[in-house]
């Protein structure tokens, strides 16, 4: 998280110039030294020209209107002035020390450039507008380097020198503070951060900040400054937030996570599926852990429906080893996956559909409770050959809680197929079971299937009579 955030400094500093080119263009603080800098000087006539050749060579274009800016020139013009800076008056070396450091940050040579932005800061007759820009500068640079300490000073003095702080420079002393592990005035800078972005500048809070607030709460957590739940029901917020402003998968699984910890089974479910119908979901774990959810809440059908799509849904996978891509789909064939659709189907009432994904998840298993379970749906089906088969190879598999089970179910197949000797003889052999409630049922159909034996036999013997006397 250290390093993610750290990154996201720089880059962020990167993409702010330091100090406007314009120096006309600043504006003042009521909250400033005003004894001591001043709100406007006048460059000498010699350091004007000088430093308007320098603004005109960084200002440079080429022929299609593309910056073209001639940095060396310019550098040639602010050696001149360093040159002399003995005999320029303070505010004159301040404006140029500004644009060596703007040439040095643009060039990320950030020692450098950090030296210049000092020089500005003690410069007696700096204007207050140029020593704030070269403090808030300054500031992002020490945190660029990784002095946060240095970085959070440096800005608090910026702070007290200005009108009024953005929401931006607030979310920049948020996340020093969070680099210093101070997570309270963290939280707490974040938070203004997002109030003033949201209720002063009008703009939608970065992405950014939600999440570093989530941090915040999360190690407050850990370090029992506040209860897990109390970061639980914060984050829970944030993260409902975050799935509207910036619907990212990681956001919806974050926030389903968050209530499946508060046991709100049904916001959870509606989290999941929100991320699978924005076909956000792209690895297996997400799609039976959303199946398992419809499940649970009573949607096998949908269950089902989500493990097929993952099944058909294909992604480009790296072999490890060959380090060749290759289209695989997201649901694989495993044992484990096809089950738990075959449960789907056959809790949907879905036979037809769940027989031949049992099938394979038959062949595939360590043991044969899936053969009997197969058995059971071709009995239902009146598919009397094959579930005899398939209690036949569950058997042989091995492996059962309860073999008695698969005899019972094996037996009755005989029955309806009136091969009432095979099927007493099943019935016998789970009439051995220490259960009574087995052992009853066994019994019953013996008993049953005895004068069943004998009601066909018996019925037989009048048709060959009719035949006989017709």
């Amino acid at each position: 998280m250290k390093f993610l955030l750290r990154l996201s400094i720089s880059l962020s500093l990167l993409m702010i110039i330091p100090y406007s080119l314009n120096l006309d263009a600043q504006s003042a603080s009521g909250n400033a030294k005003k004894q001591t800098y001043r709100k406007a000087r006048v460059l000498q006539s010699s350091t004007a020209k000088k430093i308007q050749k320098v603004v005109e060579a960084l200002e440079r274009v080429d022929e299609e209107g593309k910056e073209d800016p001639d940095t060396l020139g310019a550098k040639a013009i602010l050696t001149e002035l360093l040159n002399n800076k003995d005999s320029l008056k303070s505010y004159d070396r301040s404006v140029m020390w500004n644009y060596w450091g703007y040439i040095y940050f643009s060039e990320e040579n950030y020692d450098r450039a950090m030296n210049a932005y000092e020089q500005i800061i003690q410069e007696p007759e700096v204007t207050l507008p140029l020593r704030n820009s070269a403090l808030f500068t300054l500031a992002q640079l020490y945190m660029v380097k990784g002095n946060f300490e240095k970085g959070i000073q440096i800005l608090l003095e910026w702070m007290t020198q200005v009108d009024s702080v953005t929401a931006q420079a607030h979310s920049l002393l948020a996340t020093a503070y969070f680099q210093v592990e101070d997570y309270i005035n963290a939280r707490d800078s974040m938070l203004e951060a997002v109030r003033l972005a949201e209720e002063v500048e009008e703009y939608r809070p970065k992405e950014q900040w939600y999440v570093l607030l989530t941090a915040c709460y999360s190690q407050l957590a850990d370090k029992k400054v506040i209860t897990k739940a109390q970061a639980l029901n914060k984050n829970l917020d944030i993260f409902e937030i975050l799935v509207n402003y910036y619907p990212k998968k990681i956001y919806f699984l974050q926030l389903a996570g968050a209530y499946g910890q508060l046991n709100r089974e049904l916001d959870q479910l509606v989290a999941y599926k929100s991320a699978y119908m924005k076909d956000l979901l792209d690895k297996e774990n997400e799609y039976t852990a959303l199946a398992q959810l419809l499940l649970l809440n009573k949607n096998p059908y949908w269950a089902a429906k989500v493990l097929v799509d993952g099944q058909n849904k294909m992604v480009l996978i790296k072999d490890e080893e060959t380090e060749k891509e290759e289209l695989k789909p997201v649901v694989k064939d495993s044992f484990k996956t096809l089950k738990l659709l075959a449960d789907a189907w056959r809790m949907a009432q879905e036979i037809d559909e769940a027989i031949p994904v049992l099938e394979k998840a038959a062949s595939m298993a360590k043991d044969g409770e899936t053969y009997i379970l197969l058995g059971n749906l071709y009995l239902f089906e009146d598919r009397l050959e094959d579930a005899i088969k398939a209690i036949e190879n569950g058997i042989k598999k091995g492996g059962l809680k309860r073999e008695s089970q698969a005899h019972l179910v094996l037996g009755q197949a005989f029955f309806e197929l009136e091969k009432f000797e095979d099927a007493k003889k099943y019935f016998r052999m789970a009439a051995r079971d220490k259960d009574k409630t087995i052992k009853k049922t066994a019994n019953s159909w013996i008993k049953y299937s005895e004068n069943e034996a004998i009601r066909v036999q018996n019925l037989q013997l009048r048709r060959q009579f009719i035949e006989q006397n017709s």
